[in-house]
């Protein structure tokens, strides 16, 4: 599973990286533009409002199941969905998890 995690945690970067650059290429760092493309259809304030709510919960089920185990690093996972999404959140805490599993 660390391989299968790893391999998500890296998709994880790539894939929205791979939409975001180019936007920062052409606009640069212009969050009026960002909100309002971001708001600019229902489908896609609906994407955003999902990805908030998910981040969200996988930051409060970090620190709770983190703690629960007795996991150290819980910010990498945290900074990851705060800097990235939940697309690297979430396979890199699960990747932390397997490792500290593995060890115990």
């Amino acid at each position: 599973m660390k391989y299968f995690y790893a391999i998500l945690a890296v998709l994880g970067v790539v894939l929205p990286y791979s939409q975001f650059l180019p936007w920062i290429v052409q606009n640069g760092l212009d969050i009026g533009q960002l909100a309002e493309d971001i708001a600019q259809t229902r489908m896609g304030a609906f994407a955003w409002m999902d990805v908030l709510v998910s981040a969200i919960a996988l930051i409060g089920f970090i620190l709770y199941e983190g703690k629960k185990n007795g996991m150290r690093s819980l910010w990498l996972p945290i900074a990851g969905t705060l800097v990235v999404g939940v697309s690297l959140g979430l396979p890199l805490f699960l990747l932390l998890r397997q490792m500290h599993m593995e060890k115990k």
